[in-house]
């Protein structure tokens, strides 16, 4: 075995032991749960008070469209933060790579824009 192999083994170990505890715990809990079904476990709770209405109630989806627009712009500043860290260190090359990168997602927030998804009706 070579060095890299050897510092890593513990690591990967727990990681399976670790994945496998929990597997076998959550089997072993699901086995010996009872499987009691009444109504008040069904029935949604909201306080103690009585539900008014129908308690499921439909999200409207255009939420998402926020979602991933924040989540874009969130990854963006999980890659733009190490590159501050480390910008003197980089070179011209570098600058232009990051600056390729955020005029991709400039590009994407105009035709996001242009397209009409920020705008709620």
């Amino acid at each position: 075995m070579d060095s890299y192999s050897i510092t890593y083994t513990p690591v990967i170990a727990a990681t399976f032991l670790g994945i496998g505890f929990i597997s076998l715990t959550l089997l072993i809990a699901n086995l010996l749960a009872p499987r009691v079904r009444t109504r008040g476990k069904e029935s949604i709770y909201e306080c103690g008070m009585p539900t008014i209405g129908q308690g499921w109630s439909q999200m409207n989806l255009r939420y998402y469209l926020y979602a991933i627009l924040f989540l874009i712009f969130e990854i963006e500043s999980v890659f733009l933060f190490p590159w501050t860290v480390v910008y003197k260190g980089l070179g011209p090359f570098a600058f232009w790579e990051m600056m390729l990168f955020m005029s991709m997602l400039l590009f994407g927030l105009v035709y996001a824009w242009r397209k009409g998804v920020l705008t709620w009706e």
